[in-house]
């Protein structure tokens, strides 16, 4: 049966398969557009279920604030060239929407939000047809704070979210966004370190110094200082302020404000 480019367009348009999927499936279809639409998307479920074992390295990673929430997403497929393409950009993107409108509590539930009518795993599996590589949702993450901001790395693949308590500069707060993004800390302040890990630090500090022909008396003290450099160059508000490398970032923040503090951060990159 002859099949009408105006129906092809309407089919595309509502799955995003290319041109020749879409004739084809309404072919198979014999012109019955609902079922053209279920044979694009088990299309979709197949092809993904044959690259469920492929590496899904490359991706986007977008991160939203509407002011006070904010949230960071990584939609990961397997080539760069996909990465970069628009549609894939746009339907990370509605993915980030869907995240900042519902706040959802993890990945799994993120995966289970409504998107047109579908879940967003279903859409996933739906788009590696379409697309033709493996996708895969590997990062969520939230924050909620009196005021937020994101940044996002030119290129998409590396994007933070600060958390402050108080509205204040966006220029200043956006720098903070972007010192997360540079320096990669893995706290906030000190009191956030899981006392596991000072400790491992310190026995690091301690081995160090023995291996390094100090005396046994005075290894406690140098593993001390080794920890008090860990903390300096590991969380935010302790690191040297990068653009200035006089002050601190806390020492930065009240200089703009003697009440301005971060109170949080996500980062995420695809290049750890």
């Amino acid at each position: 049966m002859e099949i009408k480019a105006a129906d092809v367009m309407k089919l595309r348009k509502a799955t995003n398969a290319g041109m020749m999927d879409c004739k084809h499936a309404l072919q198979e279809a014999e012109g019955d557009f609902d079922k053209a639409v279920d044979i694009i998307r088990k299309k979709g479920l197949v092809i993904a279920s044959k690259r469920a074992d492929r590496d899904a390295k490359e991706g986007c990673v977008l991160a939203k604030t509407d002011g006070k929430k904010a949230v960071i997403v990584s939609l990961n497929c397997e080539t760069d060239f996909v990465a970069k393409n628009e549609g894939f950009i746009a339907f990370t993107t509605r993915i980030l929407e869907a995240a900042l409108a519902n706040m959802p509590e993890n990945i799994e539930a993120l995966l289970n939000l409504q998107l047109d009518g579908r879940t967003i795993a279903e859409q996933i599996a739906e788009q590696t047809g379409v697309i033709g590589e493996k996708l895969e949702l590997s990062y969520y993450g939230k924050l909620e704070a009196e005021a937020s901001v994101v940044y996002i790395h030119p290129g998409n693949k590396l994007a933070t979210v600060v958390g402050f308590n108080k509205e204040a500069d966006m220029q200043a707060m956006k720098n903070i966004a972007m010192q997360v993004a540079a320096m990669a800390p893995v706290a906030l302040d000190k009191e956030d370190i899981p006392q596991s890990v000072i400790d491992h630090e310190v026995e690091i500090g301690r081995e160090k110094a023995r291996e390094e022909g100090k005396p046994e008396a005075m290894l406690d003290k140098i593993a001390q200082g080794r920890l008090n450099k860990f903390f300096q160059e590991s969380t935010l508000l302790n690191q040297v302020y990068e653009q200035d490398g006089k002050m601190s970032v806390r020492e930065y923040l009240k200089s703009i404000d003697k009440d301005l503090t971060a109170t949080g951060f996500l980062r995420f990159t695809l290049n750890a």
